[in-house]
């Protein structure tokens, strides 16, 4: 829908960004928490967001992995956000809790499953549907930061059908044990970083 917006109007708007303050993981309400290693075999922290992720392709989610996950945690739990979006707040591109400690996400796996399947819960994004939202970033408005936020929690799994990301953070606040952070950059027509993959983001 975004590569529909004239490249002058992407430009104009370059300046206008939610900000990376905004994000979940920086939230003051989630305390603070260890560090667990978040990766995908498909693109590098900081790398570009391959294609076949977004809107310009099949537009099917990413695959991750994690390492790390301390003891103690109940569920996992995943915000995708792109804090670059010319709005107030970051976009919101993937809910999902109910996560196994122990397991990873396949290719194409965040995707409307009604009440859960597979052992996870999918819940909504901006745009008010269940499932990915792939990037769709205006053309000329630069590089776009997708962040990918992994909570491992000690409590708070219990969060009801279809939450957004703001009922999950409420949810999770006072339960995350540790966190772990991966960016994927996306942009139309503009150049991003390559990165090596497997890395991944401080914290």
């Amino acid at each position: 829908m975004l590569e529909h917006i004239p490249h002058w109007l992407g430009s104009a708007l370059k300046g206008l960004r939610a900000g990376a303050n905004k994000l979940a993981i920086v939230q003051p309400e989630l305390g603070s928490f260890e560090v667990l290693h978040l990766a995908s075999p498909a693109f590098a922290n900081g790398g570009r967001l391959p294609e076949r992720f977004t809107a310009d392709g099949e537009g099917v989610s990413p695959p991750l992995f994690w390492t790390g996950v301390p003891e103690g945690t109940q569920c996992l739990a995943l915000i995708v956000e792109d804090p670059d979006a010319p709005a107030p707040q970051p976009l919101v591109h993937a809910v999902v809790w109910g996560l196994p400690a122990d397991g990873d996400l396949k290719e194409g796996a965040i995707r409307a499953d009604g009440a859960g399947a597979e052992g996870k819960d999918v819940g909504r994004n901006s745009y008010l549907g269940e499932g990915w939202l792939p990037p769709d970033p205006p053309t000329g408005h630069g590089p776009h930061n997708y962040a990918f936020q992994l909570f491992a929690l000690g409590g708070g799994c219990e969060i009801g059908e279809n939450p957004g990301r703001s009922a999950l953070v409420k949810a999770m606040a006072g339960h995350v044990l540790a966190a772990g952070l991966l960016t994927g950059v996306y942009s139309r027509g503009e150049e991003a970083p390559t990165g090596l993959v497997g890395e991944t983001a401080p914290v």
